[in-house]
Order: structure tokens, then C-alpha cells, then sequence
């Protein structure tokens, strides 16, 4: 649950303090006036309630409101308790603020006598901060649960300490008329609630109950798939359930009972969440899943699991303390853990993966569904794959129509379309991998100042974009790929809607080198605004600089898929001395053709082609079972690469990857990026301590022989030796290549601290043997935490970095 033993100790150690109040207040002492702004998420989080009981609590005059900047306060009466009035705004604070500034200043005092909550004061400009949307608290999912309170399974409950924020908003100050639930008027036992100051909903803007709030919808979808050997008895549940709806529709719990029912049956429904739709199947029904992915031309990526508490997320997997944690936080990300080998699911919900991605239920209708079904649930992204979630009804009804069966949906308009959150826990803390749902658009604070607005635009893959000003960075929510209209428009629809929830017009933009990515493209078409230019890996290492909360300078080991060098040729496997302004390429693996350019991406036996080639005179050995399996067309696509026909260079370390893989897992064509080497990692035995050597020519820049490791890898595969010993060989490789080339540049450099970053980093037996390795040799090893090591995290690095080149430039 969110509010644990840490919420109860917080609010036991409040009311501890609170007993000392009474001699505070009552000791004789002119009155004063004080002025206190506070700055921060502060809105939406239940502060101006809180304020109100301190303040009234020490017998404080005055009163509290939100403004364009965050919460304006003034106090009147005793100093003594003006200044712990002071002191408590920040030590007891509600546990979902965060607070950045607090300022303060004296003006005469008015004599009033009474504390008040008033308007919200809409003058100047917005500086206020939105708090992402937020897990159901343990009070409301007492109330959903007691058959005696009039929320009984009302699936929209919720309180200052909880629920949608981020995706209703429309514009500040977080106000009911500024948001997606304005058109629902409140009854009056809400409002009776709302205007409470003694009650947890007091100015909890999405307040809502049966009688007056929204509602579900179960209805069919635009078409029905039957599955093999279901037959009549599905039509007769079909049917039945088309029957009944007008019955149950307007029942809070009939559409999840149905929707409940379907699922058990096997059919697929559409589920209207937080920041957009879902598509849900019961997790152990492998014909239902099986189905979901043929139909959402979703091969082989896993899907999430949603289950409905801890107890049964370990009947899935091993999940330790740390996993735990992040798994009950109020931020409900998907996390990933270690499959248990006989987990009761299908097996079409994660083929060939030791790992599952699970989430605990973040909404009442996630919890009330849970709760009706009794199993796990396959809850994944509602698009087909490579598009943006459907969030809005009716783009959902015409974009899920031919995968879902069913839609439960409901009427409370979605303003921001938002993707769950994936994380993973590496060394004792969170490494995002996809930072979005209870995560954006909270603040990141940046090591530089930016002395003017600054929109970065980052990269083509999985996409974010980020808004900067003064030590502030608005990362957004993940956009995905900018590869279609549909994403593309999600991304710029995106940038509106942060640039006026947060009042600030560019006038710097940051984008990528690459001339044909649609940011770059979206950078330079815009009008009045100064445009820089961020090379790919630069950003990636700045990104993880900051991350840290550091400004280097460091080694970058920058290693992913693809990136555009500043030389144009594609980077991936880089070692770089940088820090937020500038940076050196002192290192990187020895350069090979792509053979077919971006086909090489998605058919990992064409780099298997380009490294062997330059091995082999001629054919490979016959006995590779990757040669066999691509002998007929092999020798065109040898003859393309030797005349440079679409055959660019390339330094990538992900792509040496796929090589590894295709030549000893078998995998020749990929589904999703970076398969092959994701299963290659899972692949590896984690007991094997032998590795392969690479060898390092000591040029400017140095030049790591990646050909050296797939020779050795070849040999052994030709050898028999157990793939599982090849895939960890290869990986103890790559860590000692990385160790010895930090050893050479740290020692020419004068540096010691390593910063990790990139797409490959989010290998974990890749990242925790060298940040290992990297220690024990003393370095200071920098890894994610706030950010992704992946393309996610590529506009924060460019917005610090724009800021630290801004800066040099007033500063000379």
C-alpha cells in the first residue's frame, strides 16, 4: 500500500510535535505578518489543507492560495509561532509534496483573527509544478472495500493523497476548472467534503462519488474474435453479457464483474486507465494471449503482468527487498525481476525471457478488477505496436477496434496520454527504463543553471522531449519511436501542452546531429528561437553526469545501437573525456560496415556477415550454423558491403552485440530493438568467469578490436562449447575491454571518475560486473537513476548540456 509504516511514523512523529504547540501559542507576543511563498509540487498534494490546520493549530491569522508559482501565505500573530509555523511547513510537510524554495518577508500586521483557504490568484506568469498522478492511498482502499461507506467500489475514489493529476490537468493553477473533471458537478456530500477543512478531501480537485462522478461503460467491441475451441458456449457468454449490460452498466461494480467474467473466458478487453488505454488478458490463458499479440503484431517483446498484491506477484517471481519497494511505491512503475520457472502464466506472455515486467494495481478500477478476476492480468500498452496509447474514446474505438473485444471505458476525458513507467533495480537502487506514469512531469534538478528557456528535443527512439528553466528540467512522459504521423503528432502536441502548463516559451532548442531525425527536423523549422546542435553520446554521458548531480569532467563509456557521429559516420561503442560543455572522443571499437544500412538493425546475421568477413577470406567456415542458415544470400550481400553499397561504418557496440548473438544464439532477425542482444544476456551462464580478449591499439583515438572477441566466439562455437559459456565469455569481455581502456585514458587524462550510459547499460550482468570491476580498481563509477540510460534519457542530457554552453557564453 502507499501510506506504510513510514506514512503512520511520519504522521506519529507530527502529532508528537504538535503536542509542544500549546506552549508556543499561548505566550503573550505582539503580532507580526509574514509573508511565505513556497515553490515546488505544492499543488494537488493536499498543502493548502495542511497549512490550514498548522496555521489554525498555533492560532495563526491569515490565509493560503495557489498562484501561477506555486502557494502564496500569509501569517498573523505571535513570532514564536510564526517561526515554527516556518519551520513545520517544511519538516511536515504532506508526504507527495516536494518542496524546492521556501522565501519569506514582513509586512505591517491587519489585525485579522481567522486563517482561510481563498481563490487561487491567476496573475503573472506560471511557474507553479504539476505532480505526476498517483497511486490509490490505503484510506481510499479502505473505503472501496467497506461494504458501509458510500464509495463502496466506486472506481474513481480518491483524496489529496491520491490519484490522477497530471493526465486530467489543463492548465494551471491545479484548480477543478482547469481540469478534466470539470464537467462533473459535485454533489453535496462532496462538496460538504471539499470545503472541510477537518476532512483528507478537502480541495481535492478530482472529488467524486456514484452520485455524481463518472461512470463505466462495458460495450462491445467493433468486432468479436472468437478463439479455436471455445465455440457456442463463448457466443452464449457473448450474448448474455450484451443482455445484461443495460442492466449493469450504470452499476459501479457491473462492468467490472462483467469485464471480470470476459477476461476468465478468454476474451480480450480494452481497459480505459490513468493516461490512456490498456489492452487486458487474463495472464494464464495462453489462447487469449497468444491472440493479443498476433493482433497487436506484437511478436516476441514481453508483456506486462499486473497482479494483485505482493503475495501473488511472488508466486511469479523472485523479488528481493529493493524490488519490493519500488514495486508498493506510490509510483507503481512496471519493474522487472527473475521469472520463477513455474509461474502459473502463459507462456506467450514473456517467450524466451528469464525476466517478467510486474506492476501492483495503481487505480480503484485496477484494484476492483484484480479483486473480481482473483488472477493475474496481462495489462499492456493499448496502440499497435510502434504507435502512441490510445487515450482519447473515440481514436481508441478505431485503433483498438480490430483487438479488443470488449471496452471498459468510462467518461472522465484523459487530457495527456501517459505509458507506465519500467523499471528495473540494479546495485541497490531504481534504473528507469522507460520514465513516464508517477514519474513525469516532476522536476529533475540540473547541475547548471539555464539562464533562458530551453526546449530539448532528443532522439528518434523512444523519445522524450524536456523544457529547462533556471535549475529545473521538465522531462515529459514517454513519446515513444518518431517513426509515424501518430507519434509525431504526440510529440509535438506534447511540447504545447508543457509549454503552456509551465508558462515558458524557448529560446534556446537543442536537438540531436542527425539531419534526418523529425526532432531536428521540428528544431529547425521553428521560428525566433536559437538552435544548437548536441552529438548523440555527449548527451548520453551528460545526461548521466547529471543524473548525479555532477558537471565532470569524467570518461563516458557511451555504448548503444546507433548514434551520429560529429564526424557522420555512426557512433555506438565510445569512450569520451567529457563534461556538460564539450567533450573528446579518445576511444571507440574499430569500425565495421553495416551491411543494408538500417536492415542490419533488424537482421543481426548481416553484422555476423561484416565481422566475419573481415576474418574469413571468402566463405566463413561451413560448420557456423549462421553461415548455413543465410548461405543463399550471403554472397550478394558480401559483394554490397566490399563495394560500400549501403554499407555505412560503425563503431556500435550494440550492433557487435548482435553480431555475438546471431552467430551463437541463432538469432538472425529481431522483432523488437535490441532483441538479439537481450536474449544473448539472458542466455549467459552468470557462474562462468572466462572471457575472451579484444585487443587495444594505442592510436588517438585508441581502437578496441571487436573482431578479436566474435574470432574467439566463433572458435568456441565451433567447437561445441555450451552457448551459455560463449554468452558469458563475450560478456566478461566486453566488461575487461571496458576496464582496461578506463585504466589507459584515466591514467593519460587525469580523471577518475567513469560515467555509464547508453542503450547497452541496461544489460544488467553488462553493468554490474563492470561498475564492479570498475570500483574495485578505484574508480568512481557514475550509473542512471532519474533518468534512462536508453534514448529516454537523451533530452535531459541535451538540456544541460545547452544550459553549461549558454552559460560559458555570458560568462566570456
Amino acid at each position: 500500500m502507499w501510506c506504510g509504516a513510514e506514512c503512520f511514523k511520519h504522521q506519529a512523529a507530527r502529532a508528537g510535535r504538535m503536542n509542544q504547540v500549546d506552549s508556543i501559542v499561548n505566550r503573550a507576543a505582539p503580532s507580526i505578518r509574514t509573508v511565505i511563498r513556497v515553490e515546488g509540487i505544492v499543488q494537488g498534494v493536499g498543502f493548502r489543507p495542511f497549512v490550514y490546520a498548522l496555521a489554525s493549530r498555533l492560532r495563526l491569522a491569515g490565509y493560503v492560495a495557489n498562484d501561477q508559482r506555486g502557494v502564496i501565505i500569509e501569517i498573523e500573530g505571535a513570532p514564536q509561532a510564526a517561526a515554527e509555523f516556518i519551520s513545520r511547513l517544511q519538516s511536515d510537510a504532506p508526504v507527495l509534496a516536494s518542496i524546492d524554495r521556501v522565501s519569506t518577508s514582513h509586512i505591517a500586521a491587519m489585525g485579522e483573527r481567522e486563517f482561510k483557504i481563498v481563490d487561487s490568484r491567476l496573475d503573472g506568469a506560471r511557474e507553479t509544478l504539476i505532480a505526476p498522478d498517483t497511486a490509490v492511498c490505503a484510506d481510499c482502499l479502505r473505503e472501496i472495500f467497506d461494504p458501509s461507506d458510500r464509495r463502496y467500489r466506486y472506481p474513481f475514489t480518491n483524496c489529496t493523497n491520491c490519484g490522477p493529476r497530471f493526465t486530467i490537468i489543463r492548465s494551471t493553477p491545479y484548480d477543478r476548472p482547469f481540469t478534466t473533471m470539470a464537467g462533473f458537478a459535485m454533489c453535496a456530500m462532496c462538496a460538504r467534503e471539499y470545503h472541510d477543512p477537518a476532512d483528507r478531501r478537502f480541495h481535492a480537485q478530482p472529488i467524486s462519488c456514484p452520485g455524481c462522478g463518472p461512470r463505466l461503460r462495458l460495450i462491445d467491441g467493433r468486432n468479436l474474435h472468437p478463439f479455436p475451441g471455445q465455440g457456442e458456449g463463448t457466443d452464449r457468454l457473448v450474448r448474455k453479457e450484451t443482455k445484461d449490460r443495460a442492466e449493469t452498466k450504470d452499476h459501479a461494480g457491473g462492468p467490472i464483474e462483467g469485464t471480470a467474467r470476459l477476461l476468465a473466458a478468454g476474451f480480450i478487453v480494452a481497459v480505459k486507465g490513468l493516461g490512456g488505454y490498456h489492452l487486458a488478458a487474463a495472464a494464464d490463458k495462453d489462447a487469449a494471449v497468444s491472440a493479443l499479440r498476433s493482433r497487436k503484431h506484437r511478436e516476441d517483446k514481453p508483456f506486462a503482468v499486473m497482479t494483485p498484491d505482493i503475495a501473488a506477484a511472488r508466486r511469479l517471481a523472485f523479488i528481493d527487498w529493493a524490488e519490493e519497494r519500488v514495486l508498493n511505491s506510490a509510483r507503481r512503475p512496471i519493474v522487472l525481476v527473475r521469472r520463477r520457472a513455474d509461474a502459473p502464466i502463459a507462456a506467450a506472455v514473456a517467450p524466451v525471457n528469464r525476466f517478467i515486467g510486474l506492476m501492483l494495481p495503481y487505480t480503484p478500477l485496477h484494484h476492483l478488477l484484480c479483486d473480481a478476476l482473483g488472477q493475474p492480468i496481462v495489462l499492456t500498452s493499448g496502440n499497435v505496436s510502434d504507435e502512441p496509447i490510445a487515450y482519447r474514446d473515440d481514436d481508441a474505438m478505431e485503433r483498438l477496434g480490430n483487438i479488443a473485444d470488449f471496452f471498459l471505458t468510462h467518461d472522465r476525458p484523459i487530457h495527456i496520454r501517459t505509458d507506465d513507467s519500467v523499471v528495473r533495480v540494479l546495485r541497490g537502487r531504481e534504473m528507469p527504463i522507460r520514465r513516464s506514469r508517477g514519474y513525469a512531469p516532476a522536476p529533475l534538478a540540473m547541475p547548471v543553471s539555464a539562464r533562458r528557456p530551453i526546449l530539448s528535443c532528443g532522439a528518434e527512439l523512444k523519445n522524450t522531449f524536456c523544457l529547462a528553466r533556471g535549475r529545473s528540467a521538465f522531462v515529459s512522459h514517454h513519446i515513444g519511436d518518431l517513426e509515424n504521423y501518430r507519434s509525431l503528432r504526440a510529440f509535438t502536441d506534447g511540447i504545447e501542452h508543457f509549454r503552456r502548463l509551465f508558462d515558458l516559451i524557448p529560446e534556446l532548442a537543442v536537438h540531436d546531429l542527425h539531419p534526418e531525425y523529425l526532432s531536428t527536423k521540428y528544431v529547425l523549422a521553428l521560428r525566433g528561437v536559437e538552435s544548437i546542435a548536441v552529438q548523440h553520446h555527449h548527451a548520453h554521458i551528460a545526461a548521466c553526469l547529471a543524473d548525479n548531480g555532477e558537471r565532470g569532467p569524467a570518461v563516458g563509456v557511451a555504448f548503444d545501437g546507433l548514434g551520429y557521429g560529429d564526424d557522420s559516420t555512426m557512433w555506438g561503442g565510445e569512450f569520451l573525456v567529457a563534461d556538460l560543455r564539450g567533450f573528446k572522443r579518445v576511444a571507440h571499437f574499430e569500425q565495421v560496415p553495416m551491411p543494408g544500412g538500417s536492415a542490419a538493425i533488424r537482421e543481426p546475421w548481416r553484422m555476423a556477415l561484416a565481422y566475419l568477413n573481415l576474418l574469413y577470406e571468402g566463405e566463413p567456415p561451413a560448420e557456423l550454423d549462421v553461415f548455413k542458415r543465410n548461405r543463399g544470400r550471403w554472397s550478394a550481400v558480401a559483394a554490397a558491403m566490399r563495394t560500400k553499397f549501403n554499407s555505412p561504418i560503425t563503431s556500435s557496440a550494440g550492433r557487435l552485440f548482435d553480431a555475438a548473438a546471431a552467430i551463437a544464439g541463432g538469432r538472425d532477425q529481431v522483432n523488437y530493438e535490441g532483441q538479439a542482444a537481450v536474449e544473448f544476456e539472458q542466455m549467459a551462464d552468470l557462474s562462468e568467469r572466462g572471457a575472451y580478449h579484444a585487443g587495444v591499439t594505442r592510436s588517438d583515438p585508441i581502437r578496441i578490436i571487436g573482431a578479436d572477441l566474435i574470432r574467439a566466439l566463433a572458435d568456441d562455437v565451433r567447437a561445441g562449447t555450451y552457448r551459455e559459456i560463449v554468452a558469458a565469455r563475450f560478456h566478461n569481455a566486453m566488461v575487461q575491454a571496458i576496464v582496461t581502456v578506463c585504466d589507459i585514458i584515466c591514467g593519460e587524462h587525469d580523471v577518475n571518475t567513469v560515467a555509464l550510459s547508453g542503450g547497452v547499460f541496461q544489460n544488467a550482468m553488462l553493468l554490474e560486473r563492470t561498475a564492479r570491476r570498475l570500483q574495485t580498481q578505484g574508480f568512481r563509477v557514475l550509473t542512471h537513476s532519474r533518468v534512462p540510460a536508453n534514448d529516454g534519457g537523451i533530452a535531459f542530457g541535451q538540456a544541460v548540456i545547452g544550459a553549461a554552453r549558454d552559460q560559458a557564453r555570458e560568462d566570456l
